[in-house]
């Protein structure tokens, strides 16, 4: 029977494209990798790459199995943690991070009830892009991130919906798309767009590329700025841009197709090594019932 060791090597050989830097990965010598797979093959009764060429490549065989190996992995990985999570060690401080997208307002409701039944737990909080959080996340610290929705996310973090959030787009009065009808999204492409990224360039699957002239931000303030400054169009949430909106700085941009309101899934996300703490669970609890609006 085969061994987590040899699909792991499988699965990170695939994941790398090489044996050797499968091995670099894992840390162990090229040899350990591809015992393991030549072993695997033959518990398999099949061939898993085709050796041929410079760099393995799946065959059939490979290619149906891999999401199976996928899948153990995960789940094997899922037993760790919760292993990990039974004596229930509540942490001495635990971070909150938020998409400064999201309204603070709304979270602040919770902190009493949390340090009510955790009073000596340190509550620490975080302004940061979703996919920033993500990425801090994944680091498997005691933290909270409460994100708009990514189509991608690692399979280590448990998540659970919260709500939403009305996003549409925005210009400064003063530039030029304020005094005319767009008549569609691709008439965009011939202005600046105003775009979300992380700090380290990863884009976000919601904030989409349309226009090839781009400037970048990590946050939707910075976002609103620009966009008051004339630089360009964007994507903003509703409340980030009331205010200008009120003192008649920032319009909603004219567009012929009117009803361009978009709404963003706000999700809670954790890691598996911590989701099932008590502490944890009460506080995605509490975080279902707040009003992002």
């Amino acid at each position: 029977m085969f061994s987590i060791e040899q699909v792991q090597a499988f699965v990170i050989t695939v994941n790398t494209g090489s044996f050797s830097a499968a091995a670099r990965q894992l840390g162990k010598a090229q040899s350990v990798i591809s015992q393991h797979i030549m072993n695997l093959e033959i518990d398999c009764n099949s061939t898993l790459f085709e050796r041929t060429g410079r760099y393995p490549q799946l065959t059939l065989a490979g290619e149906k199995f891999l999401p199976h190996a996928q899948a153990l992995l995960n789940q094997h990985q899922r037993l760790l943690n919760s292993a990990s999570a039974l004596s229930d060690s509540t942490p001495d401080e635990m971070t909150i991070a938020l998409d400064e997208g999201i309204p603070f307002r709304a979270v602040t409701k919770v902190i009493n009830q949390l340090q009510s039944s955790y009073p000596n737990v340190t509550l620490e909080f975080l302004s940061a892009s979703s996919l920033d959080i993500i990425d801090l996340l994944t680091q498997e610290k005691p933290l909270t991130g409460i994100i708009f929705s990514e189509l991608n996310l690692p399979t280590c973090l448990d998540f659970e919906s919260t709500g939403s959030i009305s996003f549409d787009l925005y210009v400064a009065k003063s530039h030029p798309l304020a005094a005319q009808v767009v008549n569609n999204i691709d008439s965009l492409r011939l202005h600046r767009q105003l775009l979300i990224r992380s700090r380290n360039a990863q884009a976000s699957s919601f904030q989409l590329q349309v226009s090839p002239d781009v400037l970048y931000a990590d946050n939707y303030y910075l976002l609103l700025e620009l966009t008051l400054q004339g630089h360009g169009w964007c994507l903003l949430p509703e409340h980030v841009a009331q205010e200008a909106l009120e003192a008649n700085e920032l319009i909603r941009l004219p567009i012929e197709f009117e009803k361009m309101q978009w709404q963003a899934n706000v999700d809670v996300l954790q890691h598996q090594k911590h989701s099932s703490l008590t502490l944890f669970k009460l506080l995605r609890k509490l975080l279902r019932d707040i009003e992002l609006g």
